[in-house]
Order: structure tokens, then sequence, then C-alpha cells
């Protein structure tokens, strides 16, 4: 399972993202992992399958609000 081994990976590393495009393409990278392991939960319905995009989700947001910025209210 290279996919959630790259995933696992993924989890782990600094995020460190300094330019935009790193946090772009951190941001892709993550979201095709998710769908990945999203394929594989379809068959096998594990749940520890889940709760890795679920951890994954969490990371994706984060970067995606760093992209975004934060609203001025």
């Amino acid at each position: 399972m290279k996919i959630i081994d790259e995933a696992l990976e993924f989890e782990t590393r600094k995020l460190s993202f300094q330019t935009t495009s790193d946090r772009i393409i951190a941001s892709r990278k993550v979201k095709s992992l998710i769908l990945g392991i999203n394929e594989i939960y379809k068959e096998s319905q594990d749940p520890e399958l889940m709760d890795l995009m679920k951890r994954l989700t969490v990371i994706k947001k984060k970067i995606e609000v760093r992209l975004k910025g934060r609203s001025q209210s």
C-alpha cells in the first residue's frame, strides 16, 4: 500500500511551507492522498483509513487557511 505509506510520511513531515507555491503543491498533494485513500476505504471499510483521512483533512485545512489568509473581522 504505497499510498498509505506516502500519507503517513506526509503526516509526520514538518509543515513549514515557506512560499505560496510550496503551500499550493502541499495542498494538492494532500488532496490527492485523501482521494486515493478514499478509494481504498470504499472497498475495505477499514476504520483506520477513515482516521487517517480525517487527520490529513485537518492538515489540508491548515494549509488552506494559510493560503487564503485569515479574515479581518
